[in-house]
């Protein structure tokens, strides 16, 4: 199946982007790829060890683990968002760092590089009590500046009353759910048949 690129956001840090970016790449044979890498927990590293297949590598690399503006200041560094482009690599996942309001630099946020980068966003959000008001913001945010929304991938414990208020509330489906997993129990999961449905009628329709 011819898959589409896609951008992996979340609805802020520790949500579980780079868990659910390594088990797409892992079952889908995505190249990964992070633009903006803070901290010395390298993201790539991990997603590399996880599917055995080379990811690309970031436009920037800073030491603290920070927002990417902090971050960059205290190496006296000003991101620029004009050198930072999309490659050209054929079934492409990009991570953001953070949520789509954290800045880049003075002038620009996350939000701003997913635009630039013109890919259709899967939402990775907490399953947990939060989640609604950070979801629904986040949706509402990346509509604000028209960006293609594939749906939601829900991490942490199932919770059903959340599922169903985040589809009917965000007015986007849950493609899929993944509770807490070891690395082994991660490989196991299967995608489900919604989120393979999804990236296929946005493949077609792209092309």
């Amino acid at each position: 199946m011819s898959l589409p690129s896609v951008f992996i956001t979340a609805t802020g840090t520790d949500i579980g982007k780079t868990t659910i970016s390594k088990w797409l790449c892992y079952h889908l044979g995505y190249t990964y790829f992070k633009p903006i890498q803070t901290g010395n927990e390298l993201d790539r590293e991990t997603v590399e060890t996880f599917t055995k297949k080379k990811s690309l590598e970031s436009i920037y690399q800073l030491k603290a683990p920070l927002s990417p503006n902090q971050a960059a200041l205290l190496e006296g560094l000003t991101l620029d968002l004009s050198v930072i482009k999309c490659p050209e690599n054929k079934n492409l996942l990009v991570e953001g760092a953070g949520g789509v309001m954290v800045p880049i630099n003075q002038s620009y946020f996350m939000i701003d590089l997913i635009k630039k980068f013109e890919l259709p966003v899967i939402l990775v959000s907490s399953s947990n009590l939060g989640t609604l008001n950070h979801t629904l913001l986040t949706l509402a945010a990346l509509r604000s500046y028209e960006i293609e929304i594939l749906g939601i991938i829900l991490n942490g414990p199932k919770n059903e009353r959340n599922k169903k208020d985040l589809e009917t509330f965000g007015r986007v489906r849950v493609l899929d759910e993944l509770e807490f997993m070891d690395d082994e129990s991660l490989k196991g999961h299967k995608l489900s048949e919604l989120l393979l449905k999804k990236l296929g009628e946005y493949e077609r329709e792209r092309v």
